[in-house]
């Protein structure tokens, strides 16, 4: 399920060019099933129109304590108690110098004020010039309403609207959503570190060719950010693919296989959960040529001797028996045929308690899967999904078995 599906959020708007990210915001929010009221501050509409936020929105935009469609004359209540979260993009340096001093002179932070602190929370997502993002006072500021009880989102780097380049950019509208679902997404790997590989290998053959396959590394990544929406510490080591690292995770790239197995032995023995979903080959040339390989005219082919790669999830496995279950190993396996049989055979050989079988290649690249997951006890599968919501459904699984087996949390 998606974590916005019925949420009420109360989009704040202050004063900053970024209010155009706002309306992008607010259209994905209502995607996933929140309903968003929009206020704006008086400067906010400097920048971006009331029916531009109503139309995406879908709800009358408030912009005045006064507002005398309340027939108490409270908006600022009444919009507060109603909220899930009140979430202020763009939060600009004066609305944050406003929200420290607890100003209640406009609509937007006498709501902020008067919200049920207890039960609604505030998120901000700062925007302003880089010396005002890294300015003394600003600082403490950001520290203050931390201390508060607020969620401060960050921010961005990169090029401003004055021309200046550096932190304090708004982040982009999906990054927000994606910090917002994490939000209120069940903490169910609090305190596990989780080391996940994903996408290709690839294994040259010379300077300009190499053998790998169709794995895009979706999967992983969905499932690398479930976890770390759920709580946990997440390192993704990723082979040669094109995907935005997921918000709060540690990204480690790696092209071969020999190179991702170097990455995760790194990282293996601080990790307490193990997700091999990285569609790693099985085999690579035995020697890669120093220069293209060229064709002579001759009509001959090169012969290409191969070797076999390292099992990265056996190996992982055969040392997480070693620690007497300190590192609970998932594996995949993507399968054109007989994928039961397949997948059952596959988790015996690598000594995993549970493996995690889809149809491949019919799968790779594609945002929608089935997973069947296979253990000693038999098998179960997730029907088709998008993989973002198979993420979270193979999260909550993981954490369940963790914590009928009484599986240790750093």
């Amino acid at each position: 399920m998606n974590e916005l599906s019925g949420k009420h959020i109360v989009l704040g708007l202050s004063g900053g060019v970024a209010c155009y990210k706002s309306a992008e915001l607010t259209r994905l929010l209502t995607k996933a099933g929140a309903t968003v009221q929009v206020v704006m501050t008086e400067a906010a509409e400097q920048f971006i129109t009331p029916v531009t936020m109503q139309a995406l929105s879908g709800r009358s935009v408030y912009r005045s304590q006064w507002d005398a469609r309340e027939a108490n004359n409270m908006p600022h209540i009444n919009l507060s108690r109603e909220a899930d979260a009140i979430l202020i993009a763009p939060c600009s340096a004066d609305f944050i110098a406003r929200l420290v001093q607890g100003r209640a002179d406009e609509l937007l932070s006498l709501m902020c004020l008067a919200r049920p602190m207890e039960r609604v929370p505030l998120l901000i997502a700062p925007a302003m010039n880089r010396e005002m993002w890294a300015h003394p006072a600003t600082r403490r500021n950001l520290a203050q309403v931390a201390a508060d009880g607020a969620t401060v989102l960050g921010v961005g780097c990169g090029e401003q609207a004055c021309g200046e380049v550096g932190d304090g950019r708004m982040l982009e509208a999906e990054e927000i959503l994606e910090e917002l679902q994490a939000f209120f997404a069940p903490k169910l790997l609090v305190g596990q570190r989780v080391l996940i590989t994903a996408g290709p290998t690839f294994e040259a053959i010379d300077p300009v060719r190499g053998i790998t396959n169709l794995s895009s590394g979706k999967m992983g990544f969905a499932i690398a950010r479930a976890a770390r929406a759920a709580g946990a510490e997440v390192t993704l080591v990723a082979g040669p693919v094109h995907l935005p690292t997921p918000r709060g995770v540690r990204r480690i790239d790696v092209r071969s296989a020999q190179n991702m197995l170097q990455a995760v032995d790194t990282q293996a023995p601080e990790a307490t959960i193990f997700i091999a979903t990285a569609a790693v080959a099985d085999w690579r040339p035995a020697h890669a040529a120093e220069h293209k390989i060229k064709k002579d005219g001759s009509g001959d082919t090169p012969t290409l001797a191969f070797v076999e790669n390292p099992d990265i999830l056996a190996q992982v496995a055969q040392s997480a028996r070693a620690r007497a279950g300190q590192l609970y190993c998932v594996g995949f396996a993507a399968e054109s045929e007989n994928l039961l049989a397949h997948a059952s055979a596959k988790r015996v050989r690598k000594g995993v308690p549970l493996l995690v079988g889809n149809i491949g290649p019919a799968t790779f690249g594609q945002d929608d899967n089935a997973l069947l997951l296979v253990d000693a006890q038999g098998h179960r599968e997730l029907p088709r999904a998008p993989k973002s919501e198979l993420g979270r459904q193979l999260v909550a699984e993981i954490a369940r078995r963790l914590g009928e087996a009484g599986a240790p949390r750093s």
